[in-house]
């Protein structure tokens, strides 16, 4: 029978692991196969033909700062004149960057309740938005996340509305990121808010890739007949898709590996049966998959053939070449020049914006923190 000590560290211990964030290991990990190294995985099963554009990557270079002082920047979303405008997830507020780096607010979201990892995430432009004005944001709301829309009228934000609640909420694991796919639908990563059985549950939206429309229904064509796209998520925070129309996505590992999925239809990722590769034939593999130390991917983009991941824990960017849909041999950049990054975006002149995150609690702020980096690709 075990002494009252040793029950008293194992309950200790089940503390700890259970109150971990999503880039710090927090339990024990995960069926997965063993003998993998760092930065492996198999790449995805796609066209071995590709012309010499499709081939060809560019490489990124540092071309300076943008702006800086800003509080958590979570998204970035861009304006047809270059601007952008980026989410603090803390403050709760929206702001105007242009690409000279003036900063101003032009509205707060309202109704959300930061703590831990939540608060105001993703952002993302109305694919009409040169007629609808519109801007859609994925914020925590205590018990839920929800996704609303708001009028931008390049002064301020106005008219919001929400247009899909419900997603499970925690102190981790909220998912956030939203994008309008080629398709002219919103796409939404998950997280299973730490109730691992959800990522399993068609019927729950946690753990998932959803397709919606603008208005919040179920896409057509759905796999699910509902608004499911995908499962067997952990916590999704990178969405972009490459010149095909495959959509790519960065998810959370747990204490091993993280990973880079091409996204399927009805796809099952197999969390919380499996981290990283399982050769399970019944779940689908990552194309790249990180040790936990060296990544915890937040968001992505996708320019020069080239798959762009900002690493929070790994405070540095990788680069994963995609030329014909194959995932080649991922480059990592930045590493420790500017602490843990959170957001990757490609601006209208062809330049990326990557946004630091040394301001959210578990970075260590330096001067001038948060900013927004400029590479230039050639």
């Amino acid at each position: 029978m075990p002494t009252p000590t040793a029950v008293l560290c194992a309950l200790i211990l089940a503390l700890l692991t259970g109150c971990g964030g999503d880039d710090e290991p927090s339990a024990e990990p995960r069926r997965s196969t063993s003998g993998a190294t760092s930065a492996s995985g198999s790449p995805s099963a796609g066209s071995s033909s590709a012309s010499p554009e499709q081939t060809a990557v560019l490489s990124a270079e540092v071309a300076g700062e943008v702006t800086g002082g800003l509080e958590v920047p979570w998204s970035l979303a861009f304006l047809p004149d270059g601007a952008a405008l980026v989410s603090e997830r803390d403050s709760a507020r929206i702001k105007l960057v242009s690409p000279a780096g003036d900063v101003s607010t032009v509205g707060e979201v309202r109704g959300v309740r930061p703590g831990g990892e939540g608060g105001l995430l993703g952002i993302a432009l109305s694919p009409s938005y040169d007629s609808d004005s519109l801007l859609f944001a994925y914020f925590t709301a205590g018990d839920e996340n929800r996704i609303v829309s708001l009028r931008y009228d390049g002064q301020r934000l106005t008219g919001q509305r929400t247009i899909f609640d419900g997603i499970p909420s925690a102190g981790i694991h909220n998912g956030g990121r939203i994008a309008f796919g080629p398709d002219g639908f919103l796409y939404v990563g998950t997280g299973e808010a730490g109730d691992t059985d959800l990522s399993q549950d068609r019927d729950s939206v946690g753990g998932k890739i959803l397709r919606i429309t603008a208005e919040g229904e179920p896409a057509p064509g759905n796999p699910f007949d509902s608004a499911v796209y995908s499962l067997g998520h952990r916590n999704v925070q990178g969405l972009a898709w490459d010149t095909s129309g495959q959509l790519w996505a960065a998810e959370f590992g747990q204490n091993t590996w993280d990973e880079l999925n091409r996204i399927e239809a009805g796809g099952n990722y197999g969390w919380p049966e499996v981290e990283g590769r399982s050769d399970d034939e019944d779940f689908i593999d990552p194309v790249r998959q990180w040790r936990t130390d060296e990544a915890s991917p937040s968001g992505i983009a996708i320019a020069g053939n080239s798959v762009y991941m900002a690493g929070l824990r790994g405070a540095r960017l990788w680069q994963i070449p995609i030329p014909g849909g194959e995932a080649g041999e991922p480059k990592a950049l930045l590493t420790g020049d500017y602490g843990r990054l959170r957001e990757v975006g490609v601006a209208p002149d062809g330049s990326l914006w990557v946004t630091t995150s040394n301001r959210d609690g578990r970075g260590d702020p330096r001067d001038n923190d948060d900013r927004i980096i400029r590479l230039t690709l050639s």
